[in-house]
């Protein structure tokens, strides 16, 4: 069946439709915390023409079907453990030595992202107790089935995505939206690349949890 964009929320639509989330991503529209708003909502809040998201997005739809989200959630499960924790896990070290090294190199500079290295080592330490608790309780609570103690560990869960959201809203206003300087370093250039594919691996991750994954426990 065809996606109605006036009326399915952002979330459905990032998750049936492929290729979705890189426009969403370009207009800077939250589809993983603010999954559940529609999309009209959500252009609204960013103050962007919801026509032209919606023309987009009806020029990718045509001629493809709706995508469907793995049969199975252990297979969804090992998808998130493999391709977002164990990435965020060697993102994160190695973005926080290029924003120190920036930040002291040019320290002078009108758009040096000041305070970026000690925000990301508060993203790295909070995001990694976030993922030991999926991967020690709610996980495997998952995997073998669900049950109706999951509700409380996938609320915690869905509460803390919304923090990391808010810490890539700061994020991006530290780096003045990941905006380089025509005289950026390699290593600058090189910290705003691998940032930009940070942002986007955490997007995704927290989208296919809050709007795949738990909702399958969430409605049982």
């Amino acid at each position: 069946m065809p996606l109605d964009l006036d009326h399915c929320t952002v979330g459905e639509i990032a998750a049936r439709l492929p290729g979705a989330t890189d426009i969403l991503r370009r207009y800077r529209i939250d589809f993983c915390c603010g999954g559940q708003r529609s999309l009209r909502e959500a252009c609204a809040q960013r103050d962007t023409d919801p026509a032209r998201v919606i023309e987009e997005l009806q020029r990718l739809a045509t001629g493809m079907h709706t995508a469907v989200a793995p049969a199975e959630p252990t297979d969804l499960i090992e998808h998130i453990l493999q391709r977002y924790h164990e990435v965020h896990r060697q993102q994160l070290p190695e973005l926080i030595r290029l924003a120190n090294k920036v930040e002291a190199v040019h320290a002078g500079h009108a758009l040096v992202p000041a305070g970026l290295a000690q925000h990301l080592q508060t993203m790295q330490a909070e995001l990694l107790a976030h993922m030991e608790k999926e991967e020690q309780v709610l996980f495997p609570l998952l995997a073998a089935g669900g049950s109706p103690m999951a509700r409380f560990p996938i609320g915690v869960m869905r509460q803390e995505h919304d923090m990391h959201a808010a810490q890539l809203r700061r994020l991006h206003e530290l780096t003045h939206d990941l905006t380089l300087p025509e005289d950026a370093c390699h290593t600058w250039r090189a910290l705003y690349r691998t940032l930009q594919q940070f942002v986007d691996d955490l997007m995704q991750h927290i989208h296919l949890e809050n709007n795949v994954l738990f909702p399958r426990f969430e409605a049982a």
